[in-house]
């Protein structure tokens, strides 16, 4: 297994784009799935201290939010990805310097840190 950053930016480039494609449309999925709920929670009236199904309803609210949250900082991180890319800058540790594995990287195409750093947890700068 070879720890050097690949070579052909146009396959790391090709993963990276698919992988923003799909987190693309898992936001646009999770958007409507949220908008759903509110709009579902608009039909009736909620009183979350008397209607059993209220809290419920929050918590699926605040669920979807959360996975479209995450879902958004998946999208920004592989942005970053691509511009480190352009720059000559990906696979590059950004707290030791050192070479991301190529492992990590197929595994977190956006890891901005080796294992061992982020293991100690150390931010990038």
């Amino acid at each position: 297994m070879s720890h050097q950053v690949p070579a052909d930016h146009a396959s790391v480039r090709a993963r990276l784009s698919a992988r923003r494609t799909d987190t693309h449309a898992r936001i646009e999925a999770l958007e409507r799935d949220f908008d759903a709920i509110v709009e579902a929670n608009t039909l009736v009236a909620v009183d979350d201290e008397h209607d059993p199904d209220g809290s419920s309803t929050a918590f699926e609210r605040a669920h979807v939010a959360s996975l479209l949250a995450q879902a958004r900082e998946e999208l920004l991180g592989l942005d970053e990805a691509l511009e480190r890319l352009e720059q000559g800058d990906y696979g590059q540790c950004e707290v030791c310097g050192e070479a991301i594995p190529v492992e990590r990287l197929e595994v977190r195409p956006a890891a901005r840190t080796c294992v061992r750093c982020a293991t100690a947890g150390r931010r990038p700068r």
